[in-house]
């Protein structure tokens, strides 16, 4: 057991780079994301890699003496099915909403709605759908869904390690070691995606495991969104516009904050630098703020909004100019 904090995310991190080395290397299951006008990479690039990382995951917990509930592993294994389907034959939307509402009910269902009630139940479910979804909406930049996956589990490990909960925080470690290894091969220039197939679980994992946490007393309810909000503020706002202005919020575009600094001339790899540096900052108060009071807490929470509210201000006033040609 005293070994085991290191073992198991290095075996995450080692399968992880040995399976997705292959998945570029290989001609089995060799399927390319080609160009399209609302992409921002210019060749054909394998979309795999979430298999990698999602395979050496499932393989690194199997190894944990204290397994996840049986809900979270088939919810895992069924949306990575179903999002490489997607990555290869363009499933429905309509099927894919279906299947994702299904499994992120079923957690709440089991586990939530009889200690919490069915509105708590309810209320998670949408939380669920939406997170698993907006995971994939900000995987479109070399780099960036890489990097919140190693740093949001990270700073999930470090706190149920701080809280007590040596097994959760290893859960959360070996996600965030696979991360790292595809971080390898995504940062840019990129040569391997994670698809539907990494994005859609991953997005899963960070709702279920922060609602895990929470109701295992490790962390309050609030913990996962302030770890993970450089990834929900952006796709929310950007959905809650595109939603007002009455387009159809499901369709691929190219209007999230991230995409457009890419196209402004901030490029790939400084556009994931500064994710990294937000995503760094607002792990690393999450963390500090759960064992502060209320007030601190509330303080803290708030201070990130009027954060993220003032860069948003300052970039579409940018984009603006920029667009008007000034």
């Amino acid at each position: 057991m005293a070994f085991s904090p290191f073992i198991a995310p290095f075996t995450a991190f080692i399968a992880a780079f040995v399976l997705i080395q292959y998945l570029i290397k290989g001609e089995t299951l060799k399927v390319l994301d080609h160009p399209n006008p609302r992409s921002l990479h210019s060749k054909a690039i394998p979309r795999t890699g979430g298999l990698g990382m999602m395979s050496s995951i499932l393989f690194s917990w199997a190894f944990l003496p204290d397994a996840l509930p049986l809900s979270v592993w088939a919810g895992v294994m069924l949306l990575v099915a179903i999002s490489f389907a997607d990555d290869v034959f363009d499933l429905p939307v309509w099927l894919r909403l279906l299947i994702h509402g299904g499994v992120a009910l079923w957690f709440p269902l089991t586990m939530l709605s009889g200690a919490h009630g069915w509105i708590t139940a309810a209320l998670a479910a949408i939380a669920i759908t939406w997170v698993l979804n907006l995971y994939n909406f900000m995987d479109g930049s070399d780099g960036l869904a890489g990097g919140m996956t190693f740093f949001g589990f990270s700073s999930y490990g470090i706190a149920a390690w701080l809280g007590g909960n040596e097994a959760f925080a290893i859960i959360n470690f070996c996600v965030a070691a696979a991360a790292a290894a595809f971080l390898v091969f995504n940062f840019h220039p990129a040569r391997i995606f994670m698809g539907d197939a990494g994005a859609i679980p991953l997005g899963f994992l960070a709702a279920i495991l922060g609602l895990m946490g929470w109701k295992n007393g490790i962390w309050p309810l609030w913990l996962p969104l302030l770890v993970f909000f450089p990834f929900i503020a952006d796709a929310s706002v950007t959905l809650a516009r595109r939603g007002l202005r009455g387009e159809k919020v499901w369709q691929a575009h190219r209007e999230h904050y991230y995409q457009r600094m890419v196209q402004s001339g901030f490029g790939h790899r400084n556009t994931a630098l500064l994710g990294y540096l937000l995503m760094l900052a607002a792990g690393a108060s999450a963390i500090w703020a759960m064992r502060q009071d209320i007030a601190v807490q509330l303080g803290v929470g708030i201070a990130w909004c009027a954060i993220y509210l003032a860069m948003m201000r300052v970039f579409d006033r940018y984009w603006e100019r920029r667009s008007d040609g000034r």
